[in-house]
């Protein structure tokens, strides 16, 4: 098949890289507003050059990746749509939840496929985790925590659009706590510091947070999330039920130091950036939207899916800010 890709940025590169690597895709179409990015991508791995998104959409392209700027992922999912071709596209779906609701208002009720990159779901330990929950193995959980550490700060200008760390870190965690769980998170309380990088407190933003999440069975989730690591970037996922106890992310690489007695593990060189520990995920991700192109599969990870995160987002938000419990209507009735 031929593929699309829109942006060509660090994870835009990536994404031709991977997309290049698999048996199901023919050739890549690719545009970026900076035509070196593009450019440079085609001679690293192959692909056509076009000038616009619009050139993409009309060069016969089976499906497209959305890596683009968040402002332009609502207009860029939304021509695809159009054009009738299949979309990925990173997450968020939009920069603003009213805007993402506007995206799935008008995408609802078409037949095209489209796909929010949320590569949790495809990494092996997360997707093994679902399966032991859904079979019943560890009983009815009492306890999740969720684990989100990056070993350092992104720049002023990142932090200045990301819309807070809720948004664009600790999302993740909240999606794959709905997705390995199974259930719905009602409501929230959220608390957050900055005793770090100066430009995150100018921007309003905090860099280490945790949030308290009510799911609808009862279950207690506890999600920690720093923008401050030395040691890696390290992402876990505990489960406890009351039959068994699991963890994802337990591993040899795991960036964390033990100071028991005796006690040698982890005993590999600790993940330090996230396309090391995720590349295998990422790699299925895209093979999954291949499925979805190919029609044999649906949408992995749907709009409806993402906006469920961000709104966890905003409720942890304004948790913060107002310093009390927030239930997750309250936001998307706001």
């Amino acid at each position: 098949m031929r593929i699309g890709i829109l942006g060509l940025g660090r994870i835009g590169a990536f994404h031709a890289e991977t997309l290049s690597g698999l048996d199901a895709v023919d050739s890549l179409v690719l545009t970026d507003p900076f035509a070196d990015a593009a450019k440079s991508a085609a001679e690293r791995f192959g692909g056509e050059v076009v000038d616009s998104p619009e050139a993409v959409l009309s060069a016969g392209v089976d499906g497209v990746v959305i890596a683009a700027a968040t402002d332009a992922h609502p207009g860029l999912i939304l021509a695809a749509a159009r054009a009738g071709v299949p979309v990925f596209c990173e997450k968020p779906v939009a920069r603003t939840m009213s805007e993402g609701v506007a995206v799935l208002n008008a995408v609802r009720g078409t037949d095209v496929p489209i796909q929010i990159g949320f590569n949790r779901r495809f990494d092996a330990g997360f997707a093994a985790a679902r399966a032991a929950v859904r079979s019943g193995e560890l009983g009815p959980l009492h306890t999740v925590r969720s684990t989100t550490l990056d070993p350092a700060p992104p720049p002023a200008a990142y932090i200045a659009a990301s819309g807070g760390i809720f948004r664009d870190c600790s999302v993740h965690d909240f999606d794959i706590i709905r997705w390995v769980t199974g259930r719905e998170v009602t409501e929230v309380y959220a608390v957050g510091g900055n005793r770090g990088a100066d430009h995150i407190a100018a921007a309003g933003d905090a860099d280490t947070t945790g949030a308290l999440l009510t799911l609808d069975d009862g279950t207690i989730a506890v999600v920690s999330n720093s923008r401050h690591n030395a040691r890696g970037h390290d992402v876990r996922m505990e489960l406890h039920g009351f039959a068994d106890s699991i963890a994802v992310g337990l591993e040899d690489r795991l960036p964390l130091r033990s100071v028991e007695p005796g006690v040698t593990f982890p005993a590999g060189t600790p993940h330090d950036f996230f396309m090391d520990r995720f590349a295998a995920a990422y790699r299925a991700e895209l093979a999954a939207f291949t499925e979805v192109v190919a029609g044999v599969r649906p949408s992995p990870c749907t709009v409806e899916d993402a906006l469920e995160a961000g709104w966890i987002a905003e409720a942890c938000t304004l948790s913060r800010a107002e310093h009390r419990p927030v239930t997750i209507e309250e936001v998307r009735t706001a």
